[in-house]
């Protein structure tokens, strides 16, 4: 029987050992997650999220130089950025195009990627979009990405808000057979409650070639997170998390409209359910509330970024044991 997990598309587009992708979580893929997972054998994108260039370039370089003696894992190097957010700054998006080895790879999330993927593309940088319904991947698809990322309303952090969401489970496929139909050579990645083997395996069944894995990764040795919230997450089932903007009210981010953010479904979460126009009227206190919880790394006040696929996670060992642990179950299951 054919080794469908380190034969398939994109674990040979990218070098892999498995077809897994590290996904580019805002704080919490910084230089030594992707390290680990690079040498892992996934792909390993560096969070450059809101394009910030100092950390985007301090966190590229740390896992450049780590993985300077590794050239098979250096060349799993990528990272990924906000669409709507480089259209306002894209100088860390022009430090890494300006950089001599290009990365593997480079992936926009939330937005019309048309323009910045044609600056991508001419760099011969692989493409990498995330779209979360089938005109999304149509447009990413236009715009010449290499891989879409199909993500599902489970995913933690922001995603499709709760009205149009899509589920990961019925997503994939559709956008399986849109591929297979209109684009071939365009490979496909599952991104949402993917959290163990059973998630990598279900993946390929659904007709995807891997799996963007994001909550399992970010409870890990190596995240960014901060190891209080990372235990909360572990604490927690799958139950527990909600999907609104209430978080992006008071972390005072302007997102477009169509998104929003899951987390763990905390506190002051639940204080505002329901109460978003008056929220958003008068933040300030719930602002100043929030930041206060931040600050003391009160997760009662504070967020927790986590997908649905928190009710899996029940440690947070090293990056590289996670990957092999996800790895080692999905040959089991797909045998």
């Amino acid at each position: 029987m054919a080794d469908r997990l380190s034969d398939s598309r994109f674990a040979r587009r990218f070098g892999l050992s498995t077809p897994i992708a590290l996904a580019p979580m805002a704080f919490g893929t910084g230089g030594a997650l992707a390290t680990t997972c690079a040498k892992a054998g996934a792909l390993a994108l560096i969070g450059g999220a809101y394009g910030d260039l100092e950390f985007t370039s301090t966190q590229y370089s740390a896992a450049e130089e780590a993985l300077c003696d590794t050239p098979e894992a250096l060349a799993r190097l990528g990272c990924g950025f906000i669409t709507w957010r480089l259209e306002e700054d894209s100088s860390a998006l022009d430090w890494l195009l300006d950089r001599e080895a290009k990365p593997a790879a480079i992936m926009l999330s939330f937005g019309d990627p048309t323009a910045l993927a044609k600056r991508i593309i001419a760099a011969d940088i692989a493409l990498i979009c995330q779209v979360q319904t089938l005109a999304m991947a149509r447009e990413a698809v236009e715009a010449g990405a290499s891989v879409i990322v199909a993500q599902g309303a489970e995913a933690g952090g922001h995603g499709m808000n709760a009205l149009d969401g899509r589920s990961t489970f019925t997503l994939v496929p559709e956008i399986a057979d849109y591929l297979a139909a209109k684009a071939p050579h365009v490979q496909l990645l599952a991104a949402g409650g993917i959290a163990d083997g059973r998630g990598l395996a279900a993946a390929l069944m659904l007709g995807a070639d891997g799996a963007l894995v994001g909550s399992r990764l970010w409870a890990s040795a190596e995240s960014l997170a901060p190891e209080a919230a990372i235990a909360q997450a572990v604490a927690a089932d799958g139950d527990s998390t909600a999907r609104s903007k209430v978080f992006d009210i008071l972390r005072e981010k302007n997102w477009p409209a169509h998104f929003d953010f899951r987390a763990l479904r905390n506190g002051i979460h639940r204080e505002w359910e329901g109460r978003l126009d008056e929220l958003g009227a008068d933040p300030a206190g719930a602002i100043a509330n929030y930041k206060a919880g931040v600050e003391a790394r009160d997760y009662s006040r504070a967020h927790v970024t986590v997908g649905e696929g928190t009710g899996l996670i029940k440690d947070a060992p090293s990056a590289g044991e996670i990957i092999a642990a996800i790895d080692a179950e999905a040959r089991v299951l797909l045998q």
